[in-house]
């Protein structure tokens, strides 16, 4: 048992004692917390989030950021909801609105990639850039309303239905995290995403084409905040201005939560997933209990940055246990 945990990364022991607390808090304030109908609840509401992390994910273990997450996700969703309604008019139309949607959202990671691998731009100052465009366009083109057309019914399928009893949009976040795992374990473009992450000047002279590798992350960034936006239409049947703001800071404190560094070259998938649960499981519980929004903040950033704290000083300890194990030489 001793040796099984020492294997562990320090991050998924913090996260999942911290989520059983939240659930502890959570049930002892309220009594359906721990039933099926809400947790259920709550891995569909996380789902949305967990896209979009996983998205974000990909970009900073290349030690990159993705700030045009909310408007990528605005913009894909009324591009979809937009196609959608020209269906009376337009035959076949509605078949073409998720497609157009997601591509819409690859588009906009396309442009990104660009401005970073190509002109190399900071990618900070690059995608903010690119999220204010879409802000200033998604507004002219509306004329800062929601747009007429509404989901379809497969995004509605997607977004709240399910199947076995699972939610399908957390059928959709966990295909896209196992497609992630397995690239980043067992291909050579994963070999390729965690070189650039420990230096890109050194895996360019290893032979990795780092330019490539940077485009291709924000185009799939790009793809799976589409996919949240199309997810969050389905739920809310309509595109809205502004939808995808809520989504920015806690995927990036998802992904950094889950032991991913900020500056690259270390993280793994499940750590995500975990943190994710966290962030969602940490805003039900204040919901629960009852707080005002700047008591939310304050607490939310509190627990974030003690998590952070906690296992960033147990993590190098952590290394050093598992590197002398009491059949090493050293332990004699």
């Amino acid at each position: 048992m001793i040796a099984m945990l020492r294997r562990l990364d320090p991050s998924v022991i913090v996260l999942t004692a911290m989520i059983v607390l939240l659930v502890l808090i959570g049930s002892s304030e309220l009594p359906n917390f721990l039933t099926s109908k809400y947790l259920l609840q709550q891995l569909q509401i996380a789902s949305f989030l967990g896209v979009v992390a996983t998205g974000a994910f990909v970009v900073i273990l290349l030690g990159h950021i993705d700030l045009s997450v909310p408007w990528t996700m605005t913009a894909s969703a009324m591009v979809a909801t937009t196609v959608a309604g020209l269906g009376a008019k337009l035959p076949g139309a509605e078949a073409l609105s998720i497609p157009l949607g997601i591509l819409a959202g690859m588009t906009v990671g396309a442009f990104n990639g660009l401005g970073v691998a190509v002109l190399r731009v900071p990618s900070m100052i690059w995608t903010l850039g690119v999220n204010i465009v879409l802000l200033g366009g998604c507004v002219l083109v509306t004329g800062g309303f929601a747009p007429k057309g509404e989901s379809t019914e497969l995004m509605r399928a997607l977004a709240v239905g399910r199947d076995l009893g699972v939610p399908n949009a957390t059928l959709v976040w966990l295909a896209l995290a196992a497609a992630v795992a397995c690239i980043l374990s067992g291909t050579a473009i994963g070999r390729a995403i965690y070189a650039i992450g420990n230096g890109e000047r050194a895996a360019f002279l290893a032979g990795v084409q780092t330019g490539l590798t940077l485009f291709a992350a924000f185009v799939f960034a790009g793809g799976c905040n589409a996919v949240a936006g199309l997810l969050l239409a389905g739920y809310a049947n309509q595109a809205y201005q502004a939808m995808g703001d809520p989504y920015l800071l806690p995927a990036i404190a998802a992904v950094v939560v889950g032991g991913t560094s900020i500056q690259g070259g270390k993280g793994a998938v499940l750590n995500v997933i975990l943190a994710v649960v966290f962030v969602t499981l940490l805003t039900s519980v204040l919901s629960v209990l009852q707080m005002n929004d700047a008591q939310r903040q304050v607490i939310y950033g509190a627990v974030i940055l003690g998590t952070l704290l906690i296992y960033g000083r147990l993590a190098p300890g952590w290394a050093a246990r598992r590197a002398v194990t009491p059949h090493s030489k050293g332990s004699r």
